[in-house]
């Protein structure tokens, strides 16, 4: 008869589940594991074999067989180790044959009988919990499975030994608490950066709206110095968003000691990232950075560096928001729903802008035009405000910090949020929805201006050459900037503010 032992196979960040069967016969001694298992799954029976036998047990001379059902899903990961042997263990009665029936098992074994941490315990214990099971995941994770429920059984034991004295009776374990992560210090502030005040605004509004930025300006001029200061004064993730960012960042192994934090991701690649290190993919199909950076900022500085085809791999998760990895035998999708914020120099010498500045590469225009080529115009279209940073000068170094920072813009950010929230939530779209993410119908309903701004957009639209998308666009920045004034109609002012943030990025485009 076979022993059966349930845990889970990753597919993004959903849990599927997989049942672990262990079958000793009579016959040849040999350990054998099927069921798509890759490397570091077939690679287990060693770890068990050698933890077995350093907690006091021996494998009997017999045939071994594993089977992981179902036998068509491949099987990734160290995680399956501990379900292996706790199958084992339970077919040679080393436990009580009932005891691991109500339990979802995952966890790596060390040689000496240890259980070690392992990715995606979270949306595993999710899982369980659905399918009314407990939870046996490795010490070092049982922080991070506590917080899928304060009803969820959840044993973290630290040894193969502690977990089973705990089944015969004779150790008690404790069910781990939630852990919350530490701030890392005060983040960045507004105050530290002295001029600027226009790309201090359209800051403000990409934090309010949820919209993606470009900024277009010389070397030393604050670009990203003003990025790293944006998660300054976005509002902290919702229990829903933080579920989610946490499940993803599980699955990544980027969760420390199993512990939670409120602060939205902020990620900044090198230019030098793979498409795979961006938009996630490789042999495991692993999420990346754009997947990592879902309900937060990712942050592409020296954007016209990056290779044009991995740029344009974000051109559907910053439309759909989310991945899509497909592989022969299958497919995982991970969210992506993301705020990008780019930087950029206006060409490769990055004086182009600066008054009577002649480049060495022939005129401005061809310099700037054939370095802004590397960025297609699709991506731009998608990006909402392209705004020149010019260089700070000397006069505003030497003045005394503002007296206005982060704070008062966070309060401000904080109140056009809940505007939004209010009003999609009324037309029953989830909490998280932003003027950037809303439908395209919705945005034409709440965004709808008067007489002067409809006719504003219906000129701007014929000479600005405005496409479906970026007459949407414009629309959303134009509702975003009435929600910061608290107003309910978008006016005149807020499509001309609106159609200046889109139009200046128009100028390299033009040149080329």
């Amino acid at each position: 008869m076979a022993t059966r032992v349930p845990t889970v196979a990753f597919e993004g960040i959903e849990a599927r589940a997989v049942d672990v069967q262990v079958q000793i016969i009579p016959g040849a001694v040999h350990f054998t594991v099927v069921g798509l298992p890759d490397k570091a799954v077939a690679e287990s029976r060693e770890r068990v074999r050698g933890a077995l036998i350093a907690s006091g047990l021996a494998l009997p001379a017999k045939r071994i067989t594993v089977n992981l059902a179902p036998a068509d899903l491949p099987k990734e990961g160290s995680h399956y180790d501990l379900p292996i042997a706790l199958g084992v263990m339970a077919a040679i009665g080393a436990l009580p044959g009932d005891a691991l029936a109500g339990y979802c098992v995952l966890g790596e074994l060390a040689l000496d009988g240890s259980i070690t941490a392992v990715n995606g315990v979270l949306p595993a214990a999710i899982a369980a919990g659905s399918r009314g099971l407990g939870l046996i995941c490795p010490a070092a994770s049982g922080p991070e499975a506590a917080w899928a429920g304060g009803d969820l059984d959840v044993l973290a034991p630290r040894s193969l030994i502690q977990l089973a004295n705990h089944f015969k009776g004779s150790q008690v374990m404790a069910r781990p608490e939630p852990a919350i992560a530490t701030p890392g210090g005060p983040m960045p502030d507004l105050s530290d950066i002295k001029g600027q005040e226009g790309a201090k605004r359209a800051l403000e509004i990409a934090a309010a709206g949820g919209h993606n930025l470009l900024m277009n300006g010389p070397p030393g001029a604050g670009k990203s110095m003003l990025a790293a200061r944006l998660p300054s004064i976005l509002p902290p993730l919702s229990p829903r968003e933080l579920l989610d960012v946490s499940m993803i960042q599980s699955v990544a192994g980027a969760l420390r000691e199993g512990r939670l934090s409120d602060r939205r991701p902020f990620r900044q690649p090198h230019h030098s990232a793979s498409m795979a290190a961006l938009v996630g993919g490789g042999i495991n199909a692993r999420p990346g950075e754009a997947s990592l950076a879902h309900g937060g900022v990712l942050f592409l500085d020296e954007l016209p560096e990056f290779t044009p085809q991995v740029l344009d791999s974000l051109r559907q998760p910053m439309e759909t928001g989310e991945v899509m990895i497909a592989r022969a035998n299958h497919r995982v999708t991970y969210p992506a729903r993301f705020q990008l914020v780019a930087a950029m120099n206006p060409c490769r010498c990055g004086q182009a802008l600066e008054p009577g500045y002649a480049c060495r590469r022939g005129p401005n225009e061809r310099c700037m035009a054939q370095y802004g080529a590397r960025i297609s115009g699709p991506l731009l279209d998608r990006i909402d405000l392209r705004i020149e940073v010019p260089a700070v000068t000397a006069a505003d170094l030497i003045l005394p910090s503002p007296v206005e920072g982060s704070r008062e813009a966070a309060a401000r950010v904080a109140a056009a949020r809940r505007l939004q929230n209010d009003r999609y939530a009324a037309r029953g779209l989830p909490a998280a929805t932003t003027n950037a993410t809303c439908p395209a119908t919705v945005i034409e309903e709440v965004a709808s201006p008067d007489a002067d701004g409809a006719a504003l957009i219906r000129a701007a639209a014929e000479s600005m050459r405005l496409s479906a998308r970026g007459f949407h666009r414009t629309l959303r920045v134009a509702r975003t900037l009435a929600d910061l004034d608290g107003e309910a109609r978008v006016r005149r002012l807020h499509l001309a503010e609106a159609l200046s943030y889109r139009g200046r990025g128009d100028k390299p485009a033009a040149a080329a």
